[in-house]
């Protein structure tokens, strides 16, 4: 059973900040050194001065940087910048977006507090494969605070949110934020004990599965662990989205490999192996993106050398071969374009080690064909695949068989912003 319960969550006092919109950040793992700066500048109370404590500055401050954020915490606590709640709620949200399509669309949600569970449950499932580095961080930084700052994004079997639509009735959100993309989220404090009831009874009988956030939710394995016994540290911020939401999507991560521009034995295996295994049509650069194409192993090819547009398209045979280097695992991971690029390609004709794979070593990533283009544009990458968006029903199957994806298998978008509520852990 998954334990999803309100939360008596540590905020911000909206009245003395000034705005949700001055004081939430983008989840620390995508800002910058600008962007850090920028969000700083809006406000001295912003979140990214807690959750992303250690500066990108040369001139670093000395001290220990999340030994800093708990004492930047209860500094905002005197100056009444920060609220404890004394009784539970569980905040309702919407998000508002275009995503890389160019589609406008909502996607609804609840910020609550869920019971950790270890993965061999089935209860809480993850779908990516995880880098020991951010975990470290983390665990440090909620040593420190004491607080889960940042909401790990899970998809639910069961959905909330019809029970969170009837308790906001048209009434205004607590507080909005829009981010630099134009995402507009904005959320509502649900504090009637009835509902909160029907909440953890209805997501009771859900699985929920990690869509952003792996390194979180191990860090908060580990936590919980350390500390031992009942408490709060046996809880975990979570953003849950039902699986059936119509604002829900997954967008496609593509992939982009370099050192081929100056090895010419390099390239000439990798165009031989591809046409091996692919059907090759050259397409306008218009066409690049497979986006709609039905089949198995389907991608775009652009490379920085010829400068031109291919659609791949994986043969029967290959299927095969694929099938057979893949046996055991559940069909859904077997037809995931994902892992069939890794699999034949990264570590087939590119060879590529898994380490490689993991430690970022000759490959980069791209959330759009435009970036990618502009990557090899700028010689920062030699050949461009570009992969198709992953179907919700794929990633469920994938989670529900225990087997995780490849790396960047997937993009969910928008990401939910940090510093909407925080989760107090002991």
């Amino acid at each position: 059973m998954a334990d999803v319960r309100p939360i008596r969550a540590t905020h911000y006092d909206l009245s003395v900040v000034g705005s949700l919109d001055a004081v939430a950040a983008p989840p620390y793992d995508v800002i910058d050194a600008s962007q850090r700066v920028e969000l700083l500048g809006r406000s001295p109370y912003n979140a990214v001065a807690i959750d992303l404590p250690k500066p990108f500055d040369a001139e670093v401050p000395e001290g220990d940087p999340y030994e800093r954020a708990a004492q930047t915490m209860e500094a905002w606590r005197a100056d009444g910048a920060l609220v404890t709640d004394s009784d539970p709620a569980i905040w309702a949200m919407t998000q508002d977006y275009a995503g890389p399509d160019g589609e406008a669309r909502t996607r609804h949600g609840i910020l609550a507090r869920v019971r950790v569970e270890d993965f061999e449950t089935g209860q809480v499932l993850p779908h990516e494969r995880t880098l020991p580095g951010p975990k470290k961080d983390r665990l440090d930084l909620t040593r420190a605070t004491r607080h889960n700052l940042s909401p790990i994004f899970s998809l639910s079997t069961e959905d909330a949110w019809p029970l969170m639509a009837g308790a906001i009735d048209g009434s205004d959100p607590w507080g909005e934020a829009t981010d630099a993309g134009g995402t507009v989220t904005r959320v509502w404090r649900i504090g009637d004990p009835a509902i909160l009831e029907r909440v953890t009874e209805l997501l009771a009988n859900a699985r929920l599965l990690i869509a952003d956030g792996h390194h979180r939710y191990e860090t908060a394995i580990a936590y919980r662990n350390e500390i031992g016994g009942d408490g709060d540290h046996n809880y975990t911020l979570m953003a849950l989205t039902g699986l059936e939401d119509p604002g829900l999507t997954v967008f496609p991560t593509h992939r982009l490999l370099s050192g081929f521009a100056d090895n010419p034995e390099r390239q000439q295996r990798l165009g031989e192996g591809l046409r091996e295994l692919f059907d090759v049509t050259e397409v306008a650069t218009e066409e690049l993106d497979p986006r709609g194409a039905d089949g198995t192993g389907v991608f775009g090819l652009y490379d920085s050398y010829h400068q031109r547009a291919f659609r791949l398209r994986l043969k029967d045979d290959a299927i095969a071969q694929l099938d057979a280097q893949l046996a055991g695992k559940p069909e859904a991971y077997r037809r995931l374009d994902a892992a069939i690029l890794e699999t034949l390609v990264l570590k087939g004709i590119a060879g590529m080690s898994e380490d490689d794979i993991l430690a970022k070593r000759g490959i980069g990533y791209s959330k759009s064909v435009e970036d990618s283009l502009a990557l090899l544009g700028d010689g920062a990458y030699d050949v461009a695949f570009i992969l198709r968006p992953i179907p919700v029903d794929q990633v469920r199957a994938i989670c529900e068989s225990d087997e995780n994806m490849p790396p960047k298998s997937t993009y969910f978008f928008p990401k939910v912003p940090t510093g909407l509520v925080f989760n107090p852990v002991g």
